[in-house]
């Protein structure tokens, strides 16, 4: 691992760089977002709902995983506004909440085959 050695620092840099990270008030919350989407269980859900919205049935089936586990997982990204839902009847849908999120998934898989 190299380390710096260096003595002299350039405060003007060091100065822009800490007004950047002042000025991002949303800067946790933005953390907080791509740490949910760290967990495998829920990128894979965000993925099959790119799109088109499903049901939590179909979803556990796509995934071969119990009903309750997804339920718990659409309820964190529901909670922190990555899906929205949609009831019909007895049925509850969910789905993108906006393209935003689309995008970042597309541009990480994008790159990781890059």
């Amino acid at each position: 691992m190299e380390i710096c050695r260096c003595v002299s620092i350039n405060e003007a840099r060091v100065d822009k760089a800490k007004k950047k990270l002042e000025g991002l008030s949303s800067l946790e919350q933005t953390a907080k977002f791509f740490k949910i989407l760290g967990d495998k269980t829920r990128f894979k859900i965000i993925t099959i709902l790119l799109d088109e919205e499903m049901c939590v049935c179909d979803i556990a089936n796509t995934l071969d995983m119990t009903h309750s586990s997804i339920s718990h997982q659409l309820k964190i990204l529901r909670e922190n506004r990555v899906l929205k839902n949609r009831k019909e009847g007895k049925v509850v849908y969910y789905s993108l909440n906006d393209n935003h999120v689309k995008n970042i998934i597309l541009q990480g898989l994008e790159h990781h085959n890059h």
